[in-house]
């Protein structure tokens, strides 16, 4: 997400532009009001890309456009910016508090060729999501950055490099350096910090790294469940496929790829489903609250570690032991994560 000022002067802020777009409004005649107020919308993305004020909250005002058949936001939630921690039971044995039928959209790898076209889908749905940059894409293509996050997106970190034999198998020292060149490059092409959000690339995290991430702040995302769209399939078997993924766990943190273009083509039919089936959205954002935590029940297991040690080898079997099951104090139990 964009540069975050303290409360009271992003309220200040926010309440000053809309002061300015109502008294030209006011003072224009109906011929003009509505070019004026195009206008007023993008001197809102502005200012939301330069980090005067929460792009999520300046784009709500482009929502009302939508209609009530849009999917929209159902409801805004506060991850901690102060206290790291490391979520999504397909990696770790906790998960966002989300209710039954709520999702989290997410999109790792970007910005890649794709992505415009997934952020078409988006904002035709009025939707909001975070995507996980990789930091040598988004030096590439500082234009999408920028675009994402004006349309009211969480920009969150997923290394500089991807490297291909993951962060886990590379030295520490050299992948704490690939874990922040990356973040310096995304808020390089962003022109503001962006979320303290994490992904590691193939999940592959290890003890230090996270200890290290989550004691500067920044909470690490896995998933609750994924759409497999690194596979090779039509965009239809995707969409059935994460359908029925989602309709078995009936709410969660679910993982896609801007940078796949099976994706892009399924994200319009996938989108409209969502509201069709009665699913609400949940967009993430940084913030002072407690991030709001369920504990797994006491048969979870990582569906990610099976995987990662059977595609990296010996040296990868050390599963970190943050993904040791421990039950956060009064947290109440999520089920156990579906299938990959």
């Amino acid at each position: 997400m964009v540069a975050l000022l303290t409360r009271g002067r992003e309220k200040s802020n926010r309440q000053a532009v809309m002061t300015a777009i109502f008294l030209l409004l006011k003072r224009s005649k109906a011929t003009v009001a509505a070019p004026l107020l195009r206008s007023a919308l993008m001197l809102l993305a502005t200012l939301s890309a330069a980090g005067v004020c929460y792009a999520p909250r300046a784009a709500a005002a482009a929502e009302r456009t939508c209609g009530p058949d849009a999917l929209g936001v159902s409801r805004i939630i506060e991850i901690d910016r102060a206290k790291g921690t490391a979520v999504g039971l397909q990696s770790y044995p906790r998960t966002l508090d989300l209710r039954d039928h709520e999702v989290v959209l997410t999109f790792d790898d970007g910005p890649a060729s794709p992505t415009p076209q997934v952020l078409d889908a988006l904002a035709k749905e009025c939707a909001r999501v975070t995507f996980f940059l990789i930091g040598r894409n988004a030096e590439s293509l500082p234009a999408l950055v920028k675009r994402a996050a004006a349309e009211g997106h969480t920009i969150a970190h997923h290394s500089y490099s991807h490297p291909d034999k993951t962060l886990r198998l590379m030295s520490e020292d050299a992948a704490k350096a690939d874990i922040d060149k990356g973040i310096t490059a995304v808020n390089k092409a962003l022109g503001a910090t962006a979320a303290p959000f994490f992904r590691f690339p193939g999940f592959a995290d290890t003890p230090a790294l996270v200890a290290d991430l989550t004691a500067r702040g920044y909470t690490i995302f896995g998933s609750d469940l994924w759409a497999s769209d690194w596979s090779h399939m039509t965009p239809k078997a995707e969409l059935d496929l994460v359908l029925s993924r989602l309709e078995k766990n009936r709410k969660g943190i679910v993982l896609f790829h801007d940078s796949q273009g099976i994706t892009a083509q399924m994200l319009p039919e996938f989108l409209r489903e969502l509201k069709k089936r009665g699913y609400s959205l949940v967009h993430m954002v940084p913030g002072d609250a407690p991030t709001p935590i369920v504990a797994a029940g006491p048969d979870w297991t990582s569906t990610t570690e099976p995987i990662i040690a059977k595609t990296l080898g010996p040296k990868a079997r050390q599963a970190p032991q943050a993904h040791e099951h421990e039950h956060e104090h009064g947290a109440p139990e999520a089920p156990k994560s579906g299938e990959p």
